[in-house]
Parts: C-alpha cells; structure tokens; sequence
C-alpha cells in the first residue's frame, strides 16, 4: 500500500509524525525526496504536493493520501474521507478591502474575485446566486484588491492575522478545511488500509490522555473509584501476598492534578502518570 504525504510545507511534518506515532516510522533512504519505505513492508510513502495528491489517489498512484479537505474540494475527485486527522485546521473566506465598498457578498455582482482556489470560489458564488468574475492567481492572494486586480479575495486563513495585515475584512466563510486521510473508493475497505485507520484513530484518541496506576487498600477500592475521572470503570488486579490492589485507568491530561490529590486523599500510594502513544477504544 503507497500512503500519498505532503512533500513539504506545513503540513509535511505532523503528517511524517502522525505515521510514526502511529507505528509506521519512514526508513531514512536516498530517494526520500520521491519515496521511502516504511518499517512494515506492506506500506511505502509516497512525497507529493499536498494539492496534487487528491490526483495522485484518484489515479491510482498511492492507494490513501493525507491532505487538507481544501484540496480534495477544489481537485473534484471523487474520493473516500476515512478519518479527520485533527491537525492543519483552516478556513477558506471571502474578504475585501476594509475602507472598501464590499461589506457582503451580494455586493460582489459584476465584480472580480481573486483566489488560489476557482472552482471553489466559482461554486461558492453559484451558490449564492452571484454573477462574478473569478481570476485564478497563484500567490500572493491578499495584495490583489490593492493593485485593483480583484475587488475582494477568497484565501485560506487559520487566525486571520495575515488579512488583518493586508487591511481586508472577512466578509463570509466559504469552506472549513483540516487535514484528512482519503481513499480511492475501490481501496477504502482493503485490510490494510483500515489497519491505518485504526492506526491513526488510535493515535488521535490518545491525545490528551495519561495513564495513571497506583496501589491502593483493597477496603477503600470504592472511594478509589469515586474520585477518577476516568474513561468507563479502573482495571482492578491483586497484588500478590498483599491486602492490596492495582490500579490502573486512563483520565484527561487536564484532571491529572487534582486527580492525584484526591487519589493520595483515599490510601492510594506509588502513584505513576505516564504518557499514551495509542488508545484503541
């Protein structure tokens, strides 16, 4: 199975982590710029512009691919979303000068609209019912309205700082992006690429998660089980030769502090938080 991953940019790295945390680590080969094997055989990576992998998986070159819903929209390839992998969070806005005289979309009839992303852009304004010119540019997106190439702009923002630099206001949200895993449709149920969707939810599950373990007296297991926040019921086990049980339970990264006081408050003692790369619920 070939797994089609951003080449670079900012969606390259938490792409390279997400697999290793997931236990499919890249190998380190003279041809990573193209491709590299993985530690399963089964599975290679293949290193591609994050826009052209939408093409890359609806042809058959790679059998899943990782890549913002962005993408995926404006290539029109049928493909299947297997997961929402949580990183690489976005929006994709309409916006115009601030002093301008757009303050809505329905004021764009017979205007211009510049965008890295036409056929988005151009079913955003069928939807709206708007007759506008749409100029498809490949960088440099905000300046546009100021060379009066556009009288306003659909780009993608995360926290709006880049358009509030170049004066524009955000007028309406086209499209909300993230980064996701997809599937030709003819591999979307082939084992193995469900063994990576598990893989991943995994990994995604685990975040924010610690697990906690702990002795505790027996007597007390109920006032034990009281106080953890945890996801469903503690696993309980015997301590050999002792009136005493083991604890162990997965809770939120953020009740760990009180947690623990309150565990300490209860008998329990020998109390260890670890971290957790993968939870398969």
């Amino acid at each position: 199975m070939r797994v089609a991953v951003p080449n670079k940019g900012r969606l390259h790295e938490p792409s390279v982590d997400l697999l290793e945390r997931a236990g499919l680590p890249i190998e380190r080969t003279a041809n990573r710029k193209l491709y590299a094997d993985t530690v399963d055989p089964d599975v290679s990576v293949l290193f591609a512009r994050a826009a052209d992998i939408p093409e890359y998986v609806r042809d058959g070159a790679a059998a899943v691919g990782i890549t913002g819903r962005d993408q995926v929209v404006e290539s029109g390839a049928d493909l299947t979303e297997l997961v929402d992998l949580e990183f690489g969070r976005c929006r994709l806005v309409l916006a115009a000068p601030e002093d301008g005289d757009i303050a809505a979309a329905a004021e764009l009839a017979g205007g211009t609209v510049a965008t890295e992303f036409p056929k988005i852009t151009r079913e955003y304004l069928e939807r709206k019912g708007i007759d506008a010119d749409v100029v498809e540019v490949t960088g440099a997106t905000e300046l546009t309205p100021h060379v009066e190439m556009a009288d306003a702009i659909v780009d993608i923002t995360s926290t709006g700082t880049t358009l509030r630099m170049n004066r524009l206001a955000v007028i309406d949200e086209v499209l909300e992006s993230s980064v996701r895993l997809y599937a030709h449709p003819d591999h979307a149920a082939d084992e193995k690429v469900q063994q990576l969707v598990t893989a991943f939810e995994s990994v995604l599950a685990a975040e924010g998660k610690r697990y906690v373990m702990m002795n505790a007296p027996e007597g007390r297991l109920d006032e034990i089980r009281e106080v953890i926040p945890g996801l469903g019921g503690p696993t309980v086990m015997d301590v050999a030769g002792e009136d005493t049980v083991a604890v162990h339970v997965v809770v939120d990264e953020r009740d760990v502090f009180e947690t623990v006081d309150d565990l300490k408050s209860v008998g329990a003692s020998g109390i260890l938080v670890t971290e957790i790369e993968r939870l398969v619920e």
